[in-house]
């Protein structure tokens, strides 16, 4: 017996496998109430700041391993640093949270260790799967998070000018729909053995799992009051260089109340329900629906 025909539905493309193999967590995703709550702005700063910050650690190590196999082929052809790469955009992102010193200030729970330590193995030992990881992110960035980026900057009331949203910023990308074409072309065009294509697949099914228990973490931090190690004060929030400047120079008048109203955001009364959901939900669903969208 042929592997064909074991597997006879691994001779279709490999965006078109990856959905299917992907179904039943897209599924799973999209039937949480945290679609209908995002949709409503039920989001706090707090939860959203500690996604931003897991987020940051995943991408750092998922661009330092595919810079590593930039000239990999079996890696290289989908290899848009300039389009695509999130690091740089969330540590704009991380300074405006948190202050200048956020390198100190944000948390990596153990489970965010633990998809960083899976996305090192993946691309020091078996750069065939990164393409799996990379393929289940960014495509989901670019066509999920835009829909999230509106939402999040209305319920967090944050700047029209983008600050605290670079994450979901491609200035590399002039046209969402035709750079996905092109990137599921040059996915499918990889050369992968049946076997190979299987354990792709197997691998996307593993960056969900992963990206569900980081948020599960995230969310024992919240419900625990605590960041980084330390007790939660109910502080002001959104420390950025402009409202720094704005205490050595005295505030102009009328600003420093909207910026005091802005940082308190975060503050909104969400029940730990709410927040376990808007935190697992944040990740997953812009990874669920890039897969279904594109």
């Amino acid at each position: 017996t042929s592997v064909l025909s074991l597997f006879p539905s691994m001779s279709k493309d490999l965006s078109e496998l990856m959905k299917e193999a992907t179904k039943e967590v897209h599924e799973r995703a999209e039937n949480t109430p945290f679609m209908k709550n995002f949709q409503k702005g039920q989001v706090s700063l707090h939860e959203f700041k500690l996604v931003t910050a897991s987020l940051y650690f995943i991408y750092s190590a998922l661009e330092e391993e595919t810079e590593r196999n930039k000239d990999n082929p079996v890696y290289a052809p989908v290899h848009f640093p300039a389009e695509l790469h999130r690091k740089a955009a969330l540590e704009k992102d991380l300074e405006y949270f948190y202050g200048s010193n956020w390198r100190e200030e944000i948390p990596c729970p153990e489970a965010t260790q633990k998809y960083v330590e899976r996305l090192h193995y993946v691309g020091k030992n078996h750069p065939e799967l990164l393409v799996a990881h990379a393929y289940t992110r960014y495509l989901g960035d670019l066509s999920g998070g835009q829909v999230l980026k509106k939402i999040a900057q209305k319920a967090l009331q944050l700047p029209s000018t983008g600050e605290g949203l670079a994450f979901f910023t491609f200035d590399g990308v002039s046209n969402a729909t035709k750079f996905k074409q092109l990137y599921r072309s040059r996915m499918n065009a990889l050369e992968m053995d049946l076997a190979t294509k299987k354990r792709v697949l197997e691998e996307a099914k593993k960056a969900f799992l992963l990206n569900i228990q980081v948020f599960e973490a995230l969310q024992e931090l919240v419900s625990k009051g605590q960041e980084n190690g330390y007790p939660m004060q109910p502080k002001a929030e959104l420390r950025t260089r402009s409202v720094n400047k704005s205490h050595e120079h005295g505030p102009a008048p009328g600003k420093e109340s909207e910026r005091t109203n802005r940082r308190h955001t975060d503050m909104m009364p969400t029940t730990p329900l709410v927040r376990w959901i808007l935190a697992i939900g944040f990740l997953a669903t812009t990874v669920a629906v890039a897969l279904f969208a594109m």
